[in-house]
C-alpha cells in the first residue's frame, strides 16, 4: 500500500507556520486495520495522526479516526480542524464551504473562511464535580493553594478533561505538574488517561492556558488543545454568563509553540472553536 499523508500546523499565528499543533493527517485508511493505524500514529510520533475514511452516513462528509501515539481519540479540536482542510481539499466540488465529519464522539461540522476553520462541538457540554480537594489539586500542579481561582470541574464536549481556573496569568506560567499526582488525581475513566487544562484571564476577552498530559510515566505540554478550549467553554456555560461570549485563547508560548485558538459560545449555548490551520507538506508511507 502506498498511503498519502500531509502534515499541518493547526492554531497557527497569521506570518509564522512553524506555530500551532502539529497534525498528521492520512488521506485515505480504508484498507488499513485499526492495528496499522495506532502503528503509523507510533511511527509519526506526533500528538494526534488521523485517517479519513469513508461515512457510514450520508448526512457525513468524511469518517475520521484519530489515534495518539498510545490510542484512539472519540473527539479533538486540532485533528477535526486540520482533517476538515483535508476532506475539503478531496471533494468534488472544492467551493463548498463546510464539511460534516464523523467521529465517535458525534457529527462535528466545520466551516471555513479562508486559512481560518471553525468547528462545532458533537455533543453539549455536561461536567461533574471534582472530589478531590484544592490544596490537593494546587499540589499537583506544583503551586500553592492560593493559586487555584474559581471552581474545577470535569467537563466533556467530545472528550472529558479536568479544567482548572487558576487566580492569574503568573499562575499559570509557573504551573509544574507533579507526575504521580496528576495520575492519581486527574484521571479521566472516561477518556482513558490523565490530563489538566489550566487557564487565567489575561483581559474581558483572553485567556491564557496550558495543557498537560501524561506520556509514559512524564508530564508533556500540548501546544494547542481545540477539545480542551471547547471544554472551557463547557465550564463557563457552567458561570451562568452572559451570552454569547468569545475569547482569545492563547497557548503553548511555553514551549515555544504559540498558537491561537478562539472560542464562542452562542446564544443558544453552542460550543464553536476557531483557528488558522496551515498545510506545510506531503508525502507517502509504503507499507
Amino acid at each position: 500500500m502506498r498511503l498519502a499523508f500531509r502534515i499541518l500546523n493547526v492554531f497557527a499565528l497569521e506570518g509564522s507556520r512553524l506555530s500551532g499543533n502539529p497534525l498528521c493527517v492520512f488521506e485515505d485508511g480504508s484498507e488499513l486495520s485499526e492495528q496499522q493505524m495506532q502503528g503509523l500514529a507510533r511511527q509519526m510520533n506526533l500528538s494526534e495522526t488521523t485517517f479519513l475514511l469513508p461515512p457510514s452516513t450520508a448526512a457525513a462528509t468524511r469518517r475520521v479516526r484519530i489515534f495518539t501515539p498510545s490510542f484512539e481519540l472519540p473527539f479533538a479540536g486540532h485533528p477535526s480542524l486540520g482533517s476538515a482542510l483535508v476532506a475539503h481539499q478531496l471533494l468534488p466540488e472544492v467551493s463548498a464551504s463546510s464539511v460534516i465529519l464523523e467521529m465517535k464522539a458525534g457529527l462535528v461540522p466545520v466551516t471555513h473562511r479562508g486559512a481560518i476553520w471553525t468547528l462545532r462541538t458533537a455533543r453539549a457540554a455536561s461536567h461533574r464535580p471534582v472530589s478531590v480537594e484544592r490544596e490537593v489539586l494546587a499540589r499537583m500542579l506544583g503551586l500553592p493553594a492560593t493559586a487555584l481561582g474559581g471552581e474545577p470541574r470535569w467537563v466533556n464536549t467530545g472528550t472529558e478533561q479536568l479544567v482548572v481556573p487558576l487566580c492569574d496569568a503568573e499562575a499559570v506560567r509557573a504551573a509544574q505538574p507533579q507526575p504521580a499526582l496528576l495520575a492519581a488525581h486527574a484521571f479521566s475513566e472516561v477518556r482513558g488517561g490523565a490530563m489538566a487544562y489550566v487557564f487565567a484571564p489575561t483581559g474581558p476577552d483572553e485567556v491564557l492556558a496550558r495543557f498537560f498530559f501524561l506520556v509514559s510515566g512524564s508530564v508533556a505540554e500540548d501546544p494547542a488543545t481545540g477539545s480542551a478550549c471547547a471544554n472551557l467553554g463547557g465550564w463557563l456555560l457552567a458561570q451562568e454568563p452572559t451570552l454569547p461570549l468569545r475569547r482569545v485563547v492563547w497557548q503553548g508560548q511555553q514551549i515555544d509553540r504559540p498558537s491561537r485558538l478562539e472560542l464562542t459560545v452562542d446564544a443558544d449555548g453552542g460550543i464553536f472553536v476557531a483557528g488558522r490551520v496551515e498545510e506545510l507538506g506531503r508525502g507517502a508511507i509504503e507499507l
